[in-house]
C-alpha cells in the first residue's frame, strides 16, 4: 500500500507504542494513540526501564537477533532521542570471589576491552582501587527513559498525532478497529487476551541520590545470585536494578528484592550505604517463552510485543519493521512468527 494515506490506531503509549506512532507518522499515516494514562507514568512498564543501550552486554544471555535489532535502535536513538543519549560506554566488574562469573560474561560477549586497575580509575575515579579488572564496552550508551518518552510524546503531538487518554481496550482485541484502517497493539502483558503465550517477567528497581559518587556510565556488578546494574541519571541520582522474577503480579517490590538490590549497590561502592532512597518501583515486562519479540498480524490488527527487558533497545527497530510490513508487505521472518499470515 505504498503511497496510500492510511489511518493507524496505536494502542499503548509506552516505548513500543510511541516508537510505532513515530514510525507510521514518518510513512505518512494519520496516527491516533490510545492509552489508559495521560503520558508515560508509574502505571506504564516503560516508566521503570533502565534505558541502557547496551547490545553488547545483553549478548551474555540474549540471542544474536537482540544484538542486531539493538544496534539498529541505538543508531536511531543517537539521531532522534531528546535529550540525546550519553555514549560513554558500559563497565562490567565483579568482586574477586566472583571471578568465574566475570570470565563467563567475557566468553559470552564481544566488543569489549579488558581494563586493569589504572584504566578503571581513569574512566571511573570513584572505583579506583576497588576492582582489578573490568570489561569496557566503549560503544554503548544510556538514556533517561522518562525524559525521552515525554519529549517524544510532545514531538508527536506537535506533528499532528492525536492522543486519546483514559481509554482501556476492553473489546476483543482481534476485532477490526472501528475508526482506523489498522490497529497497532502495543499493550504489553495486557494483550494476553489475544496473545495467550505471553508471560510476565517482573522487574524491580530503586532510585537513589548521593553526591559522593559521580559515575559517568552504567556499571554492571556481576554476582551469581544478584547481578546488578547502576545507571547515572544526573544530579546525583542513580537507578539501581534490576531483578528478573517469573511473576505476573504487579504492585510494589518485595522487601527481599529491595534488600538484595541495596546490598549489591553497597558492595559495588560503600558510599551507596548513605544514599537517599528517592523511589522504589516494580512492574511486569511482557515476554514470549523464548524471550524474543514478535510482530503478529491477524485481520487488521498488528501486535508488537514480547520485548522482555529490551524495550528501549528494540523499540525503534521493531516499529520500523511493523511499518514496512503494512506499507511494503515486507515480512522479517526473524520477528514475524507463524501466526502472521
Amino acid at each position: 500500500m505504498s503511497g496510500d494515506k492510511i489511518s493507524v490506531e496505536v494502542v499503548g503509549s509506552g516505548v513500543l507504542g510511541l516508537c510505532a506512532a513515530e514510525a507510521f507518522l514518518s510513512r505518512g499515516a494519520r496516527v491516533t494513540v490510545i492509552s489508559a494514562s495521560d503520558g508515560c507514568d508509574a502505571s506504564c512498564c516503560s516508566w521503570w526501564a533502565g534505558g541502557m543501550l547496551a547490545p553488547g552486554c545483553e549478548m551474555e544471555t540474549a540471542e544474536p537477533l537482540i544484538g542486531a535489532l539493538g544496534a539498529e535502535s541505538v543508531a536511531h536513538w543517537a539521531r532522534a532521542a531528546q535529550p540525546a543519549p550519553t555514549f560513554a560506554g558500559s563497565l562490567v566488574v565483579a568482586p574477586a570471589r566472583d571471578r568465574p562469573e566475570f570470565e563467563r560474561f567475557a566468553r559470552r560477549t564481544n566488543g569489549w576491552a579488558r581494563l586493569g586497575e589504572h584504566q578503571i580509575a581513569d574512566l571511573e575515579p570513584d572505583l579506583a582501587g576497588r576492582y582489578r579488572s573490568a570489561l569496557y564496552f566503549a560503544d554503548e550508551g544510556h538514556l533517561d527513559p522518562r525524559r525521552v518518552l515525554a519529549s517524544l510524546r510532545r514531538r508527536l503531538q506537535e506533528s499532528g498525532v492525536r492522543f486519546k487518554t483514559g481509554h482501556v481496550l476492553t473489546a476483543d482485541a482481534r476485532a477490526a478497529p472501528p475508526d482506523a484502517d489498522w490497529r497497532i497493539d502495543c499493550r504489553g502483558l495486557a494483550a494476553r487476551d489475544a496473545l495467550p503465550d505471553l508471560r510476565g517477567v517482573r522487574g524491580e528497581m530503586v532510585l537513589v541520590r548521593t553526591h559522593e559518587l559521580r559515575f559517568r556510565r552504567p556499571i554492571r556488578l556481576l554476582h551469581p545470585r544478584t547481578p546488578l546494574y547502576v545507571v547515572p541519571r544526573g544530579d546525583g541520582v542513580f537507578m539501581v536494578g534490576a531483578t528478573m522474577i517469573e511473576s505476573e503480579t504487579r504492585g510494589g517490590p518485595s522487601l527481599r528484592s529491595v534488600l538484595e538490590l541495596t546490598a549489591a549497590a553497597h558492595a559495588l561502592h560503600p558510599a551507596f550505604g548513605e544514599a537517599e532512597i528517592v523511589e522504589i518501583g516494580a512492574d511486569v515486562r511482557p515476554a514470549f517463552p523464548d524471550n524474543l519479540p514478535r510482530l503478529r498480524r491477524r485481520g487488521r490488527t498488528l501486535w508488537i510485543n514480547g520485548a522482555y527487558r529490551h524495550g528501549f533497545l528494540l523499540g525503534p527497530a521493531l516499529a520500523r519493521r511493523a511499518a514496512d510490513m503494512l506499507y511494503d508487505d515486507s515480512v522479517d521472518a526473524d520477528v514475524c512468527d507463524e501466526n502472521t499470515p
